[in-house]
């Protein structure tokens, strides 16, 4: 899964719990962006490389998401 992928999915799992999900590529460096789901946060880098299993489990955590929710 790439990051656009990622933020599509965690959009999907946002709206089937009424939370609010917002991309904001203005804070991050260079290709770096933050996604916020409800009120927790992770930062998502370059948005067409795909997500190593560590790094996704990390991002899941930020935001509260089992793997299997997703």
């Amino acid at each position: 899964m790439n990051e656009r992928q990622f933020i599509a999915r965690v959009r999907k799992w946002a709206r089937s719990r009424d939370l609010k999900v917002r991309f904001v590529a203005s804070e991050g460096v260079g290709s770096h962006g933050t996604l916020y789901a409800g009120g927790r946060r992770t930062t998502v880098k370059d948005r067409k490389k795909e997500i190593g299993k560590g790094l996704l489990a990390r991002m899941l955590a930020d935001l509260g998401i089992d793997r299997e929710e997703l």
